[in-house]
């Protein structure tokens, strides 16, 4: 058994089909039906039900591949971290960020680009769920989230604390100098929420449903959204209100809306620099998260 093989199988373990694993591989399928018929005749074990048309994963496959997928992470891991010896900043750095949190990127982008000009950057965008399932598929190697979330897997740098604002269609105000509305007066009106997706995964909606509930209130939810963009436009065509971090704005300039702060209480949202713990981080990785210490 070797690297190859375990590569054939894990991708075909992943694909599902032995076409669709030939296809990402680059080889015809007749040779990798045979590397894992061969793989089989050597272990003694049968890692492929085959039923006709459709191969499935035995009990020993499973064992195999979850196996296999840590041995060829530290393959590749180790193979990185042999590169990256003695060269300097370069290469390609994937980030992901959820959008309201996107405002810590771009100048440390920017000074980047001046120091280590043979950089380049990938980055994706996603709620925090979304960016820690591509963090595990080392899609990313550093992510820019929204908490909560489960930090068992993770190391993290916190990032300053925001607070929510409420945002109002502009005609919604009837006094347009009014610098603050509470909780029981913003209960009243139809409210539109971030919610993001990931079942059983608290966020900044149970965030905001909390401070209601802890006064007692049930606020008027007419929309659930995963964009804060799509919720400023609908804002300003006066389907609702909304309640966002504070720093959401930085991204998303507050045009034909009123921002107004929340009296009497101050929702909090806390964010942070994640990535992968007992995980080889490229040197551009960790040049990049030491600005967040800076």
């Amino acid at each position: 058994m070797n690297i190859k093989q375990l590569r054939y199988f894990s991708t075909f373990a992943e694909e599902g089909q032995i076409t669709k694993a030939a296809k990402k591989l680059f080889m015809a399928q007749p040779p990798l039906s045979q590397q894992l018929k061969l793989l089989e005749e050597e272990l003694g074990v049968e890692l492929i039900h085959r039923n006709g048309r459709k191969l499935e994963l035995t009990e020993a496959g499973i064992v195999l591949y979850q196996k296999a997928k840590k041995i060829l992470e530290d393959v590749d891991e180790t193979i990185m971290e042999v590169r990256e010896t003695g060269e300097g900043i370069r290469g390609v750095l994937a980030i992901g960020s959820v959008k309201t949190c996107f405002h810590h990127i771009p100048y440390r982008i920017r000074n980047f680009q001046e120091k280590f000009p043979q950089l380049s950057f990938k980055l994706i965008e996603g709620d925090t769920f979304r960016l820690q399932h591509y963090l595990k598929e080392k899609e990313i190697e550093v992510a820019v989230v929204r908490l909560p979330m489960k930090m068992k897997e993770y190391s993290h740098i916190p990032l300053p604390t925001d607070h929510f604002v409420a945002i109002l269609p502009e005609d919604w105000m009837s006094d347009p100098d009014m610098p603050c509305m509470t909780l029981e007066e913003l209960a009243k009106l139809p409210m539109m929420l971030l919610h993001r997706a990931g079942e059983g995964e608290r966020g900044l909606y149970e965030l905001v449903l909390d401070a209601f509930k802890e006064k007692n209130l049930k606020p008027h939810v007419v929309c659930e959204c995963p964009d804060a963009a799509m919720l400023l436009s609908l804002v300003r065509a006066g389907v609702g209100i909304t309640l966002l971090p504070k720093s959401t704005l930085h991204a998303f300039p507050p045009q034909g809306v009123k921002v107004v702060e929340i009296s009497g209480e101050v929702i909090k949202s806390e964010s942070a620099v994640i990535w992968l713990k007992d995980r080889y981080l490229s040197k551009n990785a960790v040049r990049f998260i030491e600005t967040f210490s800076d």
